[in-house]
């Protein structure tokens, strides 16, 4: 396995280097980078180009410009990266920083929602295959992955941030929307449960109640702006937690695990009443804390009432401790959106242009708006990213899953009398995963280094505008940043997939 690691670094390496002086001969050809200074009327004209020359090294030929960076992005390996200057003087080391961090808030949370709820959509559709949930995901699927970025960005940005913000000035809900939200729910659950024509009906009349009761209560009390999850709905979700957990390893017929989760719920309601004083206004120290502090609570009690699936328990036990944890959070950080909007600027919360956040100052040092005043900018671009990689994820996941469900040693499993969890999550899923490994990898690397017309639609700079930037203006110095990042992340990420085949099906190891 390591001299294969080595081989694939070493043909990696040859790769990336050719690309680059490919990358950078097309860069330099593209254009005159003297021709706006050609054309000016200043009188410090020769002055500007003498300067834009010694930024850009003109007076040296192409190739020797190109040894010059190499040699700075080789140093890289010791991180001592030298870079170079843009046209204007400006350090691109320090440039790519910025902008790569942009870059990063964006592509790490929409990769890690697509892959969550992508597979989970996949797997679910193959199970169910045929059916309406099936039909349901396969449209939905299609028509994610064949809408237009640039369209779905501005339509996005039209109904998600402008609208939005003016419905926030007076927050209500007609009959006729509450209605139309309670059958996308009531039609979402009984398709995801199925079932017989008898039992999705059932289904789809109580969640469709349900959610049309709740909303007009929500809408009647002012809910919107001022929301809440409130103990209640925390310990709802709780055991919706428990129960999945309880699905995905033992089943909901286990009764020791089953007991020994209701505990760690009893814990957690205890614990929401001892930490209220703690989350008022918290430090992410303290949150990453009591989220250790929850996870230990979880595993003591699965492994004192376990008995002989103390392991099993304790996963059960830890997934449901940190469901809690997370929903109190979202409570406490619920709690806090008026505030938000009391600092945001017009009372509009959501930013269609950019990633600028609210002076410090405006805050008044909140932990809670904080996390608002730095994450409202995420939420459209996110969106965005999130919803194009879902199709593909639920799309290879269903195909592959069908694939594997079909194999000899999967209806060995069933005929020796093992349940459809167990033959779904313990022997289908984890070899279905393997060629999703892949797609997971290059996804990561395309968004990192493909997301320029998101960044572009929203006003971001990230490593697409310096890219971008540097193409208008003949500036090779951001683009082979650009391509430093998105070809290093596409060689890293692709050797990451490759040693997680070794983990998924162990006879890659050989």
């Amino acid at each position: 396995m390591l001299q294969f690691i080595l081989r694939r670094i070493a043909i990696s390496a040859v790769i990336l280097v050719l690309g680059s002086a490919l990358m950078y001969f097309a860069t330099i050809n593209s254009g005159d980078p003297l021709q706006d200074l050609r054309e000016t009327r200043a009188e410090n004209r020769e002055q500007l180009i003498e300067a834009r020359i010694r930024n850009m090294n003109l007076d040296m030929p192409w190739w020797q410009r190109y040894l010059t960076w190499l040699t700075g992005a080789g140093k890289c390996l010791v991180l001592q990266c030298d870079l170079g200057t843009t046209r204007d003087g400006a350090n691109v080391n320090s440039l790519l920083l910025g902008a790569a961090g942009a870059s990063l808030r964006l592509v790490a949370l929409s990769v890690a929602l697509a892959i969550i709820i992508g597979i989970t959509l996949g797997v679910l559709s193959a199970i169910r295959q045929y059916s309406g949930f099936d039909y349901s995901i396969t449209f939905l699927a299609f028509l994610f992955f064949s809408l237009p970025v640039f369209w779905a960005a501005v339509l996005l940005k039209d109904f998600g941030a402008i609208r939005f913000n003016n419905w926030m000035a007076d927050p209500q809900l007609t009959t006729v929307a509450m209605g139309v939200i309670a059958i996308v729910f009531g039609l979402l659950i009984a398709s995801v449960l199925g079932g017989d024509i008898r039992r999705q009906a059932l289904t789809f009349l109580v969640t469709a109640g349900v959610v049309f009761g709740a909303v007009f209560w929500f809408d009647r009390i002012g809910w919107w702006r001022q929301p809440a999850l409130g103990l209640p709905l925390i310990i709802v979700g709780g055991l919706a937690a428990l129960a999945f957990f309880l699905v995905l390893t033992v089943g909901l017929q286990h009764r020791r695990i089953l007991y020994a989760g209701l505990g760690t719920l009893a814990v957690g309601v205890v614990s929401y009443f001892l930490v209220q004083p703690l989350i008022q206004d918290p430090s992410w120290g303290l949150v990453l804390l009591l989220a250790l502090v929850s996870a230990a609570v979880g595993a003591a009690i699965g492994w004192f009432f376990g008995g002989f699936e103390k392991k099993t328990s304790m996963v059960v036990n830890i997934g449901t401790a940190l469901a809690f944890g997370f929903l109190v959070f979202m409570d406490q950080l619920l709690r806090n959106w008026a505030g938000f909007l009391d600092v945001a600027p017009q009372g509009r919360p959501i930013g269609t242009i950019g990633d600028a956040r609210i002076p410090s100052e405006r805050l008044e040092g909140n932990f809670w708006i904080e996390i608002y005043n730095w994450g409202v900018q995420l939420i459209l671009p996110t969106i965005v990213l999130t919803l194009i990689s879902i199709a593909g994820y639920s799309r290879y996941t269903r195909a592959s899953m069908l694939e594997t469900i079909n194999q000899d040693y999967i209806r060995t499993a069933r005929s020796k009398g093992l349940s459809d969890r167990v033959v779904y999550t313990k022997h289908a899923l984890r070899n279905a995963l393997i060629p999703i490994t892949t797609i997971v990898a290059f996804d990561f690397a395309a968004l990192l280094g493909g997301a320029v017309i998101t960044e572009t639609i929203f006003g971001w700079k990230g490593l697409g505008a310096i890219f971008r930037d540097g193409l208008n203006t003949v500036d090779p110095g951001p683009v082979m940043a650009y391509y430093l990042v998105a070809g290093g992340a596409a060689v890293l990420m692709n050797m990451l997939a490759d040693i997680a085949y070794a983990f998924l099906d162990p006879r890659i190891r050989r």
